[in-house]
């Protein structure tokens, strides 16, 4: 799944704590904790720096944690080689025999809808079930909503079984599974991430899950918070399963940061840089994506702290 990212020229902070003021706190019970948003603002006093981006890269390098993904063919191999560069451990099961089990040694478990078929949604659902009973993240990918009843009709029945600790999706994607009317091409959005947020604000509340709107500014929403992360490079969206890793990623740093939002957004930010670094020296998508994973393995703080472009509101 294509989405269009490129530079913007955004500050570097933003809280690193997913909770409002204390005051106005409401939250909904999750198998993984609780999901907290309310009337106030970021806390301010928290800030999410490239040192606690690059500890949760650290964390990732040094526990090596299981993602069990159900991708689709396009992009088992990116999402493999990605997680596997960045220091996770990726599994591709996909047969309902076994995903149960799979399920059972992972830390993250990544749903991604792109190539349907009757046993892959059966297995998709003994997945999530199985993840939800564990207490592991759930990230889906609603690969393709909006573009078929089939595909839209799967994403909502698979968040109603096991609300996902994170969905993330293209702006076209979000609209659809919040039930508003979008421009989808094929699996690529026609629309602008911002014109997505208040739809993922909707789920966000409805669900109890943080929801990720990714394009040129990537949104991480969650009840009435909202992040925003404008890393990434234009040549990017000319890579085929791109926004498929990026939720690959978000299961990687989801399996060892506690805090949904936070996982998210390092995920995303992490995305960006090393699209930004992979671009600078490619002549085009082939050599960026070879880059790409590169860029993902040497990735230093230095590397974060220099190019964050991340912010609140």
């Amino acid at each position: 799944m294509d989405e269009r990212v490129k530079n913007k020229s955004l500050s570097s902070r933003i809280g690193d704590c997913p909770f409002f003021g204390e005051s106005s706190i409401r939250g909904i019970e999750q198998p993984w904790g609780k999901i907290y948003w309310g009337g106030g603002g970021l806390e301010t006093s928290m800030k999410i720096t490239a040192a606690d981006i690059f500890a949760s890269v650290r964390k990732i390098r040094e526990r090596g944690p299981v993602v069990h993904n159900i991708t689709n063919y396009v992009a088992m191999n990116n999402s493999a080689n990605a997680l596997l560069a960045i220091g996770a451990s990726p599994v591709m099961a996909h047969a309902e025999e076994e995903v149960e089990a799979m399920v059972g040694i992972a830390s993250a478990l990544v749903v991604n809808i792109g190539t349907l078929s009757g046993p892959w949604i059966r297995a998709m659902f003994q997945a999530v079930h199985t993840a939800k009973a564990r207490g592991i993240p759930i990230v889906l990918d609603p690969v393709g909503a909006g573009a078929t009843t089939y595909r839209t009709r799967t994403a909502l029945e698979l968040m109603r079984a096991a609300p996902p600790s994170l969905l993330r999706g293209n702006a076209s994607e979000i609209l659809a599974v919040a039930g508003e009317r979008g421009g989808t091409k094929g699996v690529d959005t026609t629309e602008a991430s911002t014109g997505a947020v208040e739809a993922a604000r909707s789920l966000s509340r409805d669900f109890g899950s943080t929801v990720c709107v990714s394009g040129e500014t990537d949104f991480i929403v969650w009840g009435e918070g909202v992040l925003r992360v404008g890393n990434g490079h234009i040549l990017m969206t000319r890579v085929t399963a791109l926004g498929c890793t990026a939720s690959a990623l978000c299961g990687a740093f989801a399996a060892v940061e506690s805090s949904i939002p936070t996982a998210a957004a390092q995920a995303m930010a992490v995305m960006g840089i090393a699209g930004e670094m992979a671009a600078e020296g490619a002549d085009g998508p082939g050599s960026l994506q070879v880059r790409f994973l590169d860029a993902l393995y040497r990735l230093s703080e230095r590397d974060i702290e220099r190019r964050l472009k991340i912010e609140a509101g």
